[in-house]
């Protein structure tokens, strides 16, 4: 069976020519499929034997809405059924410069990362280009906000699922898509050993966000195994460099602020040292809190010092807007409750 949603013009074409279609037909096909249809019966511009056909040798299925929930602030989480049983996580997040969405590329995680709820079980399976692409437009269509921008940073790693987010990234640019260009899109990553350098051969036009979290290496390890199985934090930082003079894109750096552990003045201190000579932008990121987790969330004093150590030392820093406070905002809770009961 062919995965319909996940296949390209080209693909779609070459489908059309074993079906013994004209070649029209195919960008019909490739429009309904770019959109938001959860079946073949939607396609009312193709003839029925057509839509039999595709029926008989294709899957095409829409993602079910498990649970939805709405912050004060305008956020809305999505928990979202897909057709094997599994289930991942959307957030629609609205801004004055337009309405983001925060999307999931795998089921589970297998990075291991001590903050994250997502992790817990490892992961499952990689997401295909077209559950992504319903992550998008069913999140859209269920909170009614047109979607300018899109991160990369919800359940998974991207680069741990390399070809089929680079195959998502093409098709949701596409006008049948989503049409969201690459400089309205951010890439969310860990650095696992090869991937950074993997996305610079690409030359994408994205931002590539970097989840440092720590400045040194026994805290990063303690935080994030993936520290040791890369090469450490210097060496991260070299390959951030390294993308950066490949593509001309500046990378951003995500700080984790957890109390006590990565949000004292002498961690800011090693921040700043290590990212000295770099243009890289600072998020820092004031900790969500997660059930079982022993980390606790910065308070909002300690925040602003880290901040202003980091200035004082030239380094471009802000600090992350918190949204869905009042609901299970960090990424994973949701789908932790359910797999919990």
């Amino acid at each position: 069976m062919y995965d319909i949603r996940s296949m390209e013009r080209s693909e779609i074409a070459e489908l059309m020519a074993k079906l013994g279609e004209p070649k029209f037909r195919a960008e019909q096909v490739w429009r309904w499929t770019a959109a938001a249809v959860g079946g073949f019966d939607e396609m009312t511009n193709l003839p029925k034997n057509l839509r039999e056909k595709l029926a008989e040798c294709c899957e095409l299925h829409r993602p079910e809405m498990l649970a939805e929930q709405k912050s004060s602030d305008g956020t809305i989480k999505y928990l979202w059924g897909l057709a094997d049983g599994s289930a991942v996580e959307s957030v629609v997040m609205q801004y004055h410069h337009g309405n983001t969405v925060c999307i999931s590329t795998q089921v589970g995680c297998r990075m291991g990362c001590a903050f994250c709820a997502s992790t817990r079980g490892g992961k499952l399976r990689d997401l295909t280009p077209g559950e992504m692409l319903d992550e998008v437009q069913w999140s859209s269509k269920a909170s009614g906000l047109d979607i300018s921008n899109i991160v990369l940073m919800g359940i998974g790693e991207p680069l741990d699922n390399f070809d089929n987010v680079m195959k998502f990234l093409r098709m949701v640019g596409s006008p049948e898509g989503a049409g969201i260009g690459m400089r309205h899109i951010s890439l969310s990553t860990c650095g696992p050993e090869g991937g950074i350098e993997r996305l610079a051969e690409e030359d994408l036009q994205l931002t590539l966000s970097v989840s440092l979290h720590a400045s040194d290496d026994e805290t990063r390890s303690r935080l994030m195994p993936i520290n040791r199985a890369s090469g450490g934090v210097k060496r991260l930082i070299e390959r951030c460099n390294a993308y950066r003079k490949a593509t001309g894109r500046r990378v951003s750096y995500e700080y984790l602020l957890a109390s006590g552990i990565t949000d004292t003045d002498e961690k800011a201190e090693l921040l700043a040292k290590l990212l000295s000579g770099s243009d890289g932008h600072v998020n820092l990121i004031p900790l969500n809190h997660v059930d079982g987790s022993p980390l606790e969330p910065s308070d909002p004093e300690r925040v602003q010092r880290f901040k202003a150590i980091l200035e004082s030392r030239g380094v471009n820093v802000t600090v992350r807007r918190r949204m869905g406070a009042d609901i299970d905002a960090a990424c994973g809770q949701l789908r932790s409750k359910r797999q919990n009961g």
